[in-house]
């Protein structure tokens, strides 16, 4: 009977060692992280062939809208309902009643409450990237954004840049943390 408690708390010992160096928690939000990572890169992919396709990003009102960017834009209901501020639908551009680039469920999950928010950026010079940013959960994906802004934010492209450090790289508490930028 004791050799039996001893070797369970012996696999105790193993299970609780196991799980800590595990982390669910880190694994779970590194999950997230990625899924995030890849509607970023989905929904890059979408506008850019908007704008191959069309000749006009999707949230300017046509080719003769001279309001080429769209600064720090959160990817929200808002880009599903008509926002004048945004010149029009720009989801449902990018969906099945649009161009078809993204699917109704994609277009659905990414503006849930409960998703890590996405955000668009694009200065609206000519050579300027779209960038589609989100706040890491996880401490790899954290790592890797802190890394990649460097110091005051000089990591980030020239015309990422100019969103300003304290928006790409906000103080939570008493932890910098950078946002996740693609391309």
């Amino acid at each position: 009977m004791i050799e039996l408690l001893v070797v369970i708390a012996v696999i105790g010992i193993l299970a609780v060692a196991v799980l800590s160096a595990i982390n669910p928690i880190e694994q779970i939000n590194r999950g997230k992280d990625t899924g995030s990572r890849s509607d970023a890169e989905q929904l890059i992919s979408a506008i850019d062939r908007y704008y191959a396709t069309n000749g006009y990003y999707p949230w300017q009102a046509g080719a003769t809208d001279a309001n080429t960017n769209t600064g720090w834009e959160a990817v929200a209901a808002s880009w599903i309902e008509t926002d004048p501020l945004l010149s029009g639908i720009v989801l449902d551009k990018l969906s099945a009643a649009g161009t078809a680039e993204l699917k109704l469920s994609f277009t659905n999950r990414i503006v849930e409450t409960d998703y890590n928010t996405l955000y668009v950026y694009n200065r609206g010079n000519t050579g300027d990237s779209t960038y589609v940013c989100f706040q890491p959960k996880s401490a790899n994906f954290k790592t890797e954004a802190n890394n990649r802004a460097g110091v005051d934010c000089a990591g980030f492209p020239a015309d990422l840049q100019s969103a300003t450090c304290l928006i790409l790289c906000p103080t939570v508490g008493t932890e910098t943390v950078c946002y996740s930028c693609l391309p």
